[in-house]
Formats: structure tokens, sequence, C-alpha cells
């Protein structure tokens, strides 16, 4: 039990992990802002701004401008999603096997 307690405070105290958390948890709370801004935005927009959701967007048109901003904050939610996972695949990944082979695991 030992053994794993001093390996858990090394890999703690191992200022690249420290490090990497700070990091990790910047970028993960940069990226739920940004999530949360676009989709309350919208969700604000439908509670107070139903008639300007509800314009269509052209003569003759059937589609509403609500719609495509709709689809927007979907195709955003995939977006953001591929980035955040394609960075901790990469660097917070490479950084985090970088510590525990530092930590000799």
């Amino acid at each position: 039990m030992s053994q794993h307690t001093d390996s858990y405070a090394q890999i703690r105290n191992n200022p690249k992990f420290q490090s990497l958390i700070a990091k990790r948890n910047s970028y993960a709370f940069i990226m739920t802002a940004l999530m949360m801004i676009v989709y309350y935005g919208y969700i604000l927009l439908i509670a107070f701004n139903k008639e300007w959701l509800a314009t269509k967007m052209g003569a003759g048109m059937v589609t509403s401008i609500g719609i495509p901003m709709g689809l927007g904050v979907i195709v955003f939610t995939i977006i953001i999603t591929v980035i955040y996972v394609r960075r901790a695949n990469t660097e917070f990944d490479a950084e985090a096997a970088q510590v525990l082979k530092e930590a000799g695991k």
C-alpha cells in the first residue's frame, strides 16, 4: 500500500502533472463556457424573441430563422466536441504518459 501512496504522491507533486491539470481544467472551462453561451443563447432567444426566430428566411420560404440556428447549435456541439477530443487524445494524453513514465509506471 505504501508503494502506491508513494507513486501517487510522486505523480501529484510532479510539476508537469500540475501544469497538465491546470491546462486541462482551463481548456475545459473555456470549452464549457462556449457551449453554454451558444446553447443558452439559443434557449433565451426561444424564450424572449420567438417572433424573430419564427421569421421566414425569405419570400415564399417555409423555413424560419430558428431551424438553421437550432441546427447550428447541434453542429457547434459536434465541432467543439471533436476539437476537445483531438486535443485530449494528442496533447493531454501525451503529457499524462510522460508524467507516468517519469513516475516509473
